[in-house]
C-alpha cells in the first residue's frame, strides 16, 4: 500500500527530501499562496504548529503559484514574506502545481485519497491533507477550512498510539 512515506519531493533549494523522515508523523500538507485571500491562514497553522510540533505533528508547506499567481516570487522571497508576517517555522517547500498534467506525484496521489469540493481537483490554495502516523490520508479539508477547525481531528491523531509507542509501554 503507497503511504506518503513514498514520496520524496524538493526542499527549496532544489534538491531532493524524502518524506520519509516524517515516519510516525502527524502531518498536515497544505499548498500555499502568500498574495490569496486566505494567505492569513499562515497564522492559524503556526499556531498548530507551534501547539502540537512535541508531540509529533508537523504541518508541510507546498507554495503552489497555480491559482492566480497567488504565489509569486523566489523560495527566499516567500520565507522572509511569511517569516516577517506570520513568523512561520514549520519546514517549507520548493513551489509545485497540484492540478493538472504537470502536478507532483505527491499531489497526484493526495488526490486519489480523498476528493474535495471539486472532486479530485485541488480547489484553490491551502486545501489541506491531514495524514495519519502510518502515513495515510485522514481528511481532505477545503481551502476555506480554518486551520483552528482542524484542531479535533489532529488531537484524535495524535493520541492514535503508534507501534513505537506500545512497545515503550510495554518496557516500563
Amino acid at each position: 500500500m503507497t503511504s506518503i512515506y513514498d514520496f520524496t519531493v524538493r526542499a527549496q533549494d532544489g534538491q531532493p527530501i524524502s518524506l520519509k523522515n516524517y515516519t510516525d508523523k502527524v502531518l498536515l500538507v497544505v499548498n500555499t499562496a502568500t498574495g490569496c485571500g486566505l494567505t492569513s491562514q499562515y497564522k492559524g497553522l503556526q499556531e498548530l504548529y507551534d501547539r502540537y510540533q512535541d508531540q509529533g505533528f508537523e504541518v508541510l508547506d507546498f507554495p503552489c503559484n497555480q491559482f492566480l499567481g497567488q504565489a509569486p516570487g523566489t523560495a527566499d522571497e516567500i520565507n522572509s514574506f511569511c517569516s516577517l508576517n506570520y513568523q512561520t517555522s514549520f519546514p517549507r517547500f520548493a513551489k509545485i502545481k497540484v492540478n493538472g498534467k504537470e502536478a507532483d506525484p505527491l499531489y497526484t496521489w493526495l488526490k486519489s485519497q480523498a476528493s474535495g469540493p471539486l472532486g479530485k481537483a485541488i480547489e484553490w490554495n491551502f486545501a489541506k491533507f491531514l495524514i495519519d502516523r502510518e502515513g495515510q490520508v485522514v481528511q481532505r479539508f477545503s481551502a476555506k477550512t480554518e486551520p483552528k477547525e482542524l484542531e479535533e481531528e489532529i488531537l484524535v491523531q495524535i493520541g492514535k498510539p503508534n507501534q513505537s509507542n506500545i512497545v515503550k509501554t510495554l518496557r516500563w
